[in-house]
């Protein structure tokens, strides 16, 4: 095998200019160089897909070995949690209804007493 000296590289070059001209010549250089960097581009992805497939698969391996040593104080502690917010809602709910039981009330007492006001007038 035999590798392009710098004569040869300058041998090239004059080919280029005088086959492409001085003006097509910076266009040709910047699709050459745009297409080296879309193949760069593909071919990282392509590898860092099979990487991320291997260590996904080693992720998911290790999630499953420490789901199972653990897996019942995170259902239990899922459920505590669980079960503190919904006693949360059910205390604000009653709440709530307390809230609004006493304002039905004092308006019913403030129509009462409206009527009463102009029964005596």
């Amino acid at each position: 095998m035999s590798t392009i000296g710098i004569p040869g590289l300058i041998l090239i070059l004059v080919l280029a200019l005088v086959l492409f001209g001085p003006k097509k010549l910076p266009e040709l250089g910047r699709a050459v160089g745009h297409t080296l960097k879309e193949f760069k581009n593909a071919t990282r992805s392509l590898t860092s897909d099979d990487e991320d497939d291997a260590e996904e698969k080693k992720r998911k391996e290790l999630a499953a070995k420490e789901a199972s040593a653990k897996t019942t104080p995170v259902i239990v502690e899922k459920e505590a949690t669980e079960r503190e917010r919904i006693e949360r809602e059910v205390r604000e709910k009653m709440e709530r209804e307390r809230l609004e039981k006493e304002i039905r009330e004092k308006l019913e007492q403030e129509r009462l007493q409206m009527e009463k006001e102009q029964k005596n007038a």
